[in-house]
């Protein structure tokens, strides 16, 4: 049995999330064309007949304009260390940028095998182009693996796993089979209306916005559950909320039918909003939205 833990590290963007999704074969992280999406450390965990690997999608690796963005860059960097490979994520569409070469200077000097990953080859016709690409890079670093994927295409993604599994040690699994994630359910609930948000108000970076479920309540057949919409300015705040709640009630629309589909159940969603000014500097706000551990 083939066992380990896996890293998925890139600048945001880049498509770390819909990659763990389609390797889990399930909705687990959430993903929006907004860079930044992810903020917490995901792990999905991946189970075949002879191999269980524990993916760890991490936050897109950037320069910080405030606490939150060291927050989550340190969270980023936790997660390469201790890990049996790292899959360093590139949109080839779009080259190899400096933020790509800032990523790859913080995670070369570790003893562990990086795997480049060039993501979004679908949108690539000229695949003389993707070649070319692909030579530029090799000189980059020592990369153990180069795979072109299409995450959401799921173009090569079984090659990834069994390229991958030849890296892993052999040992017993890790997790029961029954075992999908670490974070618990009212995270990934909380994470379904924050991806709305972000797909419908695209005039705010998903900085000022987050979500967390203040009540949840499972009866045999329904689920009853309250999410509180944080924002950090009235003027988002309005926006959110829509003429006469329209754009609130369309968030919890598309929120609830990802969320029974996830529950396998109905679903009877409540949503608020709240402004908290300057949360994403002011370190108490991490701990109760769930952004930081007490003992950090």
């Amino acid at each position: 049995m083939r066992c380990g833990f896996v890293s998925l590290v890139g600048r945001p963007n880049v498509g770390k999330s819909t990659l763990l999704n389609e390797l889990l074969g399930m909705k687990l992280a959430i993903t929006s064309n907004v860079s930044g999406t992810t903020r917490n450390i995901i792990q999905g965990i991946y189970n075949d007949e002879d191999s269980q690997i524990v993916f760890i999608d991490t936050p897109g690796i950037h320069k910080p304009t405030h606490k939150l963005g060291n927050l989550m860059n340190k969270k980023a960097y936790n997660n390469t260390e201790g890990v049996d490979v790292i899959l360093f994520l590139v949109d080839i569409y779009h080259g190899f940028g400096r933020g790509d070469e800032f990523v790859l200077n913080r995670i070369k000097d570790h003893d562990i095998p990086i795997f480049l990953l060039l993501n979004k080859i679908d949108q690539i016709k000229d695949k003389s182009i993707l070649l070319a690409r692909i030579a530029e890079l090799k000189e980059k670093y020592d990369f153990a693996e180069i795979i072109p994927i299409s995450a959401v295409k799921h173009d090569n993604l079984d090659t990834l796993i069994a390229v991958l599994k030849k890296y892993l040690p052999e040992m017993e699994k890790i997790y029961s089979e029954e075992d999908l994630t670490n974070v618990s359910t009212k995270f990934i609930m909380a994470e379904f209306v924050r991806e709305k948000v972000l797909e419908l108000t695209k005039q705010e970076i998903p900085h000022t916005v987050t979500c967390y479920v203040e009540n949840y309540e499972e009866e045999e057949n329904l689920v009853h559950i309250q999410v509180l919409i944080v924002v950090d300015r009235e003027n988002v705040k309005k926006i959110i909320i829509g003429k006469n709640g329209s754009m609130l009630k369309e968030i919890g629309s598309r929120a609830r039918y990802d969320m029974e589909k996830f529950l396998g159940k109905k679903v009877f969603l409540e949503t608020y909003v709240k402004t908290l000014k300057n949360w994403r500097d002011e370190e108490k706000y991490f701990l109760e939205l769930g952004l930081k551990e007490e003992d950090e």
